[in-house]
């Protein structure tokens, strides 16, 4: 309709339902704020029934899943970017809302030293229960995905092209293996190729999806250096792995690292720290600590008090971007007052008061 997805989704808000959207006549579209005459009469909803009546059969034929926005499946932290796809296409057995989710990403010319750190972290991960992001590049995207299906964890590939081919061909098998705990997603319709400028496109969706992106190898002037920044503005945490001051493909992080836009880990035990998580073995045996009465609060923790008084119940996704800060620090700030007793913490990440 050549709309993008901001408009996209005020539409559907403002309309009530999808298929209001394309029985309103032009003037009562034209009133919603930031559509306009212009751009309704720039739109042709017939072709793009049409359209969508050629892509749905290409989609039945390929035995493809299709997640709108307002689907409960769709990944709900890429949901709160404002610059979201309204629609993936998606291939596999996903759960893209797991408690943990991490992007690893890196460059295409790894070292040996970016396949062992990329090795040890996702091994790492697997006591975190975490879901693997990635890009299905070759390098570091590559080694992610392969050793999340070898340590069992579920392991999502974002593309910047349609489903109906896989680049680089090279990876058709490592597919088919992500396809029984994991899959690929991609926002393109059939047809589309992997061009250069859809890759930046696809890095948002790999930052979006995330609580955090880990910077595992890259040039300054590298791909993972958008796709970090994009976690960035996202308010999403971002860490780096350093590497030797004068080795071209550590420049990147070394310098993510030094203007502080990312935080320096060592293992994934430094990112565990970082992000406030625990392992799932630790999880069963928790307990709630008794209240203390006549608590002070200040700073973040009263304010999550505060909006927790107000929601009643809220995720740590939502409300780090409730209140415009990392995941890092809400975590952190969450499990002070868990043992003060104020909170309690219930399973998806979850938080209400205690």
């Amino acid at each position: 309709m050549g709309v993008g997805g901001a408009r996209a989704r005020a539409l559907v808000s403002y309309c009530g339902s999808v298929r209001q959207v394309f029985e309103l006549k032009n003037r009562e579209l034209a009133q919603i704020p930031g559509i306009g005459k212009q751009i309704v009469q720039n739109l042709n909803r017939q072709q793009a029934i049409r359209d969508a009546e050629l892509e749905y059969e290409w989609v039945q034929k390929r035995d493809l899943d299709i997640l709108f926005y307002t689907d409960p499946r769709f990944p709900s932290r890429l949901k709160h970017c404002e610059d979201a796809p309204v629609l993936l296409y998606g291939e596999g057995d996903m759960n893209l809302n797991q408690p943990t989710v991490v992007s690893i990403v890196g460059t295409r010319n790894h070292t040996s030293y970016g396949l062992g750190i990329t090795e040890l972290l996702v091994a790492g991960l697997k006591d975190y229960g975490a879901l693997v992001v990635s890009g299905l590049a070759y390098g570091i995207d590559t080694i992610a995905h392969r050793c999340a299906v070898q340590e069992g964890l579920q392991t999502v590939g974002v593309l910047g092209h349609s489903l109906d081919r896989i680049y680089p061909a090279s990876n058709e098998r490592l597919v088919q293996d992500m396809q029984r705990n994991g899959g690929v997603l991609s926002e393109f319709d059939c047809g589309t190729k992997p061009d250069r400028e859809n890759f930046p496109q696809r890095n948002r969706i790999v930052a979006g999806m995330a609580d955090v992106t880990v910077v595992v190898e890259t040039m300054v002037k590298g791909g993972s250096m958008i796709t970090a920044r994009m976690a960035a503005s996202y308010n999403r945490d971002v860490v780096a792995f350093p590497g030797v001051i004068d080795a071209p493909f550590s420049s990147g992080c070394n310098h993510l690292i030094k203007t502080n836009q990312a935080a320096l880990i060592e293992s994934v035990d430094d990112l565990a720290y970082l992000m406030g998580w625990e392992k799932c073995s630790e999880k069963k045996g928790m307990s709630v600590n008794q209240k203390q009465l006549f608590l002070e609060l200040e700073g973040l923790e009263k304010e999550i008090y505060d909006h927790l008084l107000t929601k009643k119940k809220e995720t740590l996704d939502d409300l780090s971007l409730s209140l415009g800060v990392p995941v890092s620090k809400a975590t952190s700030a969450l499990l002070g007052l868990e043992f003060k007793g104020v909170i309690r913490s219930l399973p998806g990440k979850v938080y209400e008061i205690a």
